[in-house]
């Protein structure tokens, strides 16, 4: 009985030793700058989200959080593989975004060298952003039902761009082609601009694009904005309906998240949490993204950690029933 008490004594001593140390750690974390992985170049949409938020961090955290660029590969899937394979010990984080992480998951499947549900601690989603349904001016359509009716009565006529294979624009109309039981043939370009250059000279009839990238267009009567695939109307745009009105149930937002590598302390991930929550719900965030028809989010690990699982599942569905391959 004295040998039960002597071992049950001792690892009580060791459960609060560990906790004592984790509690120290959390209390001084973090101690040096941090880094913020975008797993593409700069100047894009993840890498613009990036540096809002790292600066908010490194004004909260009293500690710099420098954004570390690592393009290269397909997808972000290099830099993504830099941030998974990190120490887990918080000065190493990855700021992603859909494609690269619910979609990428889909279309890689067994190719990717990380597991996006295992080798990831969800921090925050930072923010949601949907896209716009755009067409040429000249396609007689200006209604998610009318383009749904003329793509029936010409199937396989009316051609769509996108920026590439498995890109959001991609996906995003394959999700409407099933959901919708119409026939648009896939045009993909390489990039954006290309996309849309070839929207606006007539090359393909239709688009989803970012509505930061579609409204100037818009407004200039290049092209015409037919609907947003939020399920509900843009408080900034309520004059442009969404899919979802005429296609039941149909929603694509691109969102954008904050990871750390998996076994990363649940108190650092706390403190992260905390004050990137904060950050992304000041005014200032919020009036920035809802500019773009977007807006913040700052909900708890577990609540993203949920939707990410969700968001997998549903780009895997639609990746298969579609019948979507990438090289």
């Amino acid at each position: 009985m004295k040998r039960y008490f002597m071992r049950a004594a001792a690892v009580l001593a060791l459960v609060l030793a560990v906790a004592g140390v984790t509690s120290a750690y959390a209390q001084q974390y973090p101690g040096r700058p941090i880094r913020m992985i975008v797993p593409f170049p700069p100047g894009g949409s993840t890498d613009i989200v990036a540096r809002v938020v790292a600066q908010k961090l490194s004004e909260a955290l009293g500690q710099q959080v420098i954004v570390d660029n690592r393009g290269g590969g397909a997808g972000g899937i290099i830099g993504t593989d830099l941030a998974a394979k990190a120490p887990a010990d918080g000065y190493t984080l990855l700021m992603s975004s859909t494609i690269t992480y619910s979609v990428g998951a889909a279309l890689y499947k067994n190719k990717l060298p990380y597991n996006v549900l295992t080798d990831f601690e969800a921090v925050t989603m930072i923010s949601t952003v949907p896209l716009a349904l755009v067409v040429h001016p000249s396609l007689p359509a200006r209604s998610v039902k009318e383009l749904i009716a003329l793509a029936k009565a010409k199937p396989a006529q009316i051609n769509y761009a996108s920026f590439g294979i498995g890109t959001s624009g991609h996906l995003a109309m394959e999700m409407f082609k099933l959901m919708a039981g119409v026939d648009i043939v896939h045009v993909p370009y390489k990039g954006g601009g290309p996309a849309l250059i070839g929207l606006i000279g007539g090359e393909v009839q239709t688009l989803f694009i970012s509505t930061v990238a579609a409204l100037p267009h818009v407004k200039s009567g290049k092209l015409r904005a037919v609907a947003l695939t939020s399920l509900t109307r843009s408080a900034n745009l309520p004059d442009i309906p969404t899919v979802a009105e005429t296609v039941s149930g149909y929603e694509v937002v691109v969102w954008y998240g904050l990871f750390a590598p998996a076994g990363t302390p649940n108190s650092v991930i706390g403190r992260l949490n905390k004050e990137t929550v904060r950050a992304v719900q000041s005014r200032d965030m919020q009036e920035r993204f809802a500019a773009e028809g977007g807006r913040t989010v700052g909900n708890t690990p577990e609540q993203f950690q949920e939707i990410i699982k969700a968001d997998v599942a549903k780009w895997a569905k639609i990746v298969k029933d579609a019948g979507i391959t990438v090289e």
